[in-house]
């Protein structure tokens, strides 16, 4: 399956003169990057009504690693969320559009999480504080990330 369908790609010279593929962020086909995540969504969920576990689990490191996915998954933190100008422990609360492709280059699963933010809310209805814990933007987007692969095996289960 070719991925780089549909992705507007500009070519730039660096002072070495090696080429660099590039892409600019806002200049991204978002409806083929949704399309692309749900049709993988789509086989994750008949593998799933089919049992066939190996196929349900190769599909789900496929959109784990799929770029589409990465994409989607930054920018639904980053541009989308509610909570997007929300800071972590490491201070950052909003991100530029280079900023947001260099960290759909470097999301991995597999790496430490780092140590989330707490803050004290109030709960409904009483004095009493309950604490809230919020992630840096990295590891927001490694959660929407997952949160896309199980999607479609928790629709499964509905």
């Amino acid at each position: 399956m070719n991925w780089s369908v549909g992705v507007q790609v500009a070519v730039n010279k660096s002072n070495t003169d090696s080429t660099m593929n590039t892409v600019e962020w806002k200049h991204l086909n978002w409806r083929k990057l949704e399309k692309v995540v749900f049709k993988l969504q789509k086989r994750i969920y008949k593998a799933s009504q089919r049992g066939d576990v190996k196929a349900f689990r190769r599909l789900q490191k496929t959109l784990m690693k799929s770029w589409y996915a990465k994409c989607l998954a930054v920018r639904r933190v980053t541009q989308d969320n509610a909570g997007k100008k929300t800071a972590g422990v490491d201070g950052v609360k909003s991100l530029s559009p280079a900023a947001r492709l260099n960290l759909v280059d470097n999301l991995k699963l597999g790496s430490k999480v780092r140590p989330t933010r707490r803050v004290w809310i109030p709960k409904p209805g009483s004095e009493e504080k309950r604490p809230l814990g919020i992630p840096i933007m990295y590891d927001r987007a490694l959660q929407a990330l997952v949160k896309l692969a199980l999607f479609a095996r928790m629709g499964s289960k509905i």
